[in-house]
């Protein structure tokens, strides 16, 4: 494709203002019907940014060998889970899909073939937050595929390939969760703020990390400790966090919101870049 066909494909994207960039802590399905302070949070943080042209969701819920984006005009509310109650699975989230926003972002990353689905839709990871953010399901959603054979350092460099969608008015979401261990959640405590030591150690190191600017250690989380090897046991509710990050530009503040632990064993610390 020459850069003619892609400035053509692209003309009803006009340039805006550099759009921010969200990791959302999406914790628990049920968010997407309840009430509470992580729900307020998503609805705050959805009105005080700029009304996007479309979406970008990296999710921790979409992995895949390879590189995929949704490519479809309608995708599915696609209920990607099991053992919640009937109103969790009544819940539509008819967003419209992008498929030129798709062809832009196929066509922006050099690094690998990314490829066109028109399989997938809108897993919980993305609609169960995003719904709370623009409830009138009016703005274009397209998902991002997590290549689940890469490492790291691979994710955090074709994030960095996509940057230039932000001038077009595209609001780029990560999806996951930075401290996420189901296999210790006190069940007792699920809807209490309670973390165990080594997760408030983790969270509160990635913080650090976050809040200045180095991101090194977050890209080599394998190699931070027993805190973070329970932090994040497999890296897919992790991986979102460094696309976001990545995206970050010397000049843009980052800051925190509903900086909480649920359960003993999940943060729902989720972050605004720029």
């Amino acid at each position: 494709m020459n850069l003619r066909e892609l400035d053509k494909m692209t003309s009803n994207m006009s340039n805006t203002s550099k759009m921010p960039v969200l990791f959302l802590g999406h914790g628990s399905p049920m968010n997407a019907i309840e009430e509470n302070e992580f729900v307020a949070g998503f609805r705050k943080i959805g009105k005080e940014i700029p009304k996007p042209n479309a979406i970008l969701c990296v999710s921790a819920h979409w992995e895949t060998r390879g590189t995929f984006v949704t490519a479809m005009q309608h995708p599915k509310t696609i209920h990607d889970f099991g053992g919640f109650p009937q109103a969790l699975f009544d819940v539509q989230y008819p967003a419209p899909g992008s498929p030129e926003l798709a062809k832009q972002t196929k066509n922006l990353i050099t690094q690998t073939e990314v490829g066109l689905d028109d399989k997938w839709g809108l897993d919980h990871g993305a609609w169960s937050v995003i719904k709370h953010l623009y409830p009138n399901a009016n703005i274009p959603v397209v998902q991002m595929s997590i290549d689940y054979t890469k490492p790291a350092r691979y994710h955090y460099e074709l994030a960095k390939q996509i940057n230039s969608l932000r001038q077009k008015g595209v609001l780029i979401i990560g999806s996951g969760n930075m401290v996420h261990n189901l296999r210790r959640v006190a069940w007792n405590k699920l809807n209490e703020e309670f973390a165990f030591d080594w997760a408030t150690e983790a969270n509160e190191a990635m913080k650090r990390h976050i809040l200045s600017g180095d991101f090194q250690p977050l890209i080599d989380f394998k190699s931070q400790g027993k805190a973070f090897d329970l932090a994040i046991p497999t890296p897919e509710h992790y991986l979102p966090l460094l696309y976001s990050l990545a995206l970050k530009e010397d000049n843009e503040k980052i800051s925190l919101f509903n900086d909480k632990p649920v359960a003993g064993s999940l943060t729902m610390t989720s972050l605004k870049i720029g």
